[in-house]
């Protein structure tokens, strides 16, 4: 049976946390479907990589290793996925939406003329009935994401095509070593036989990168603020909070396109996906598009004055009431019961 592929993205020999997310999930799915996992490893001097790869389930570790493949270039890593693709044909191929995941798989996708899902929230195996035809098919991979502008939730499916594709984003998934790693066999890819003069076109002279000032991905204590905190000035008491329980502070869009905070610390659909051990959401309704990217959270407390805000559907604790109000009496009894 055709195996599953999970494309590793490295920079600077560091694997990328979504990678290892995608190996989690995809020894969840091989392991339902009976097949493989195999990870698609492109770099230079990356020998050891499969060690860790196997923590995460991965049972072979395809590896192409050469100074062309380093840093990332588009087209000798599309003209080799490709070629191997076509050799191995597995029937599920997942990459991490990043900014290389984003610019890479769409190419792989239109030049193996088959059909890609980006920006996937959950991966399931499931069958599928054609309601035209009638045909019923089985172990399809079920694509799901917000559409529509998040106002619903779409299951899209590849019955005819293969690779299926999808790309996830960073955090959406949970990150687990197995108990007992897997085999992580090395094999060499061929790339050599894949690549031609054309690919090599473009040179990379220099790149200037910049560290991430704000990480909120990794916090685990998440104080988030939304329109209902009024202003910039209100906005700080999630500021306050996030101080006094050692967290970091979030926001939903609306409260991003308001001015009441950076973009960087943006949660949802268009912003990042967090989930940390505790999220308290503050004067947020709690529309799809902002809880796509939070809905994970191990508890979630909402503060709203509204008490049928969408958001206290999904909240273990709902208090309802003025944010301007709870929230200082939450610092001072907090800090009086830390003590």
């Amino acid at each position: 049976m055709n195996n599953i592929f999970v494309y590793i993205e490295l920079e600077e020999g560091v694997i990328a946390d979504v990678s290892l997310e995608l190996l989690t999930k995809g020894r969840e799915l091989a392991d339902k479907l009976g097949v493989k996992l195999e990870a698609v490893v492109m770099g230079h001097n990356v020998a050891g990589v499969e060690n860790e790869l196997a923590k995460y389930g991965a049972d072979t570790v395809w590896v192409a290793d050469d100074e062309i493949f380093a840093p990332f270039r588009t087209l000798p890593h599309t003209s080799t996925l490709c070629g191997l693709i076509k050799a191995e044909q597995p029937q599920i191929v997942l990459f991490g939406a990043t900014s290389v995941g984003r610019d890479f798989a769409p190419r792989v996708s239109a030049a193996l003329r088959t059909g890609l899902t980006a920006d996937c929230t959950q991966l399931e195996i499931g069958p599928h009935k054609d309601a035209k035809t009638g045909k019923e098919y089985e172990n399809l991979l079920y694509q799901i994401r917000p559409a529509f502008g998040g106002n619903i939730i779409a299951t899209i499916v590849n019955p005819d095509c293969r690779p299926q594709m999808a790309t996830v984003r960073e955090g959406v998934m949970r990150k687990q070593e197995m108990a007992t790693p897997a085999a992580g066999e090395v094999k060499a890819i061929a790339w050599k036989e894949y690549i031609s003069e054309a690919d090599l076109a473009v040179t990379i002279l220099d790149r200037q990168m910049e560290e991430r000032k704000i990480n909120i991905k990794g916090a685990g204590v998440i104080v988030a603020g939304g329109y209902g905190m009024g202003s910039k000035e209100g906005f700080k008491l999630c500021h306050d909070l996030a101080e006094v329980l050692g967290g970091e502070v979030g926001a939903s869009r609306a409260a991003v396109d308001a001015g009441f905070c950076e973009h960087e610390r943006q949660i949802g659909q268009t912003g990042v996906t967090v989930r940390p051990k505790l999220y308290i959401a503050c004067g947020i309704s709690g529309q799809i598009q902002h809880t796509a990217g939070m809905d994970q959270s191990s508890m979630i407390i909402s503060i709203n004055s509204d008490p049928e805000a969408p958001i206290n559907k999904i909240a273990d604790y709902a208090i309802t009431g003025k944010v301007e109000e709870i929230i200082p009496k939450m610092i001072k009894y907090y800090k009086q019961n830390s003590k």
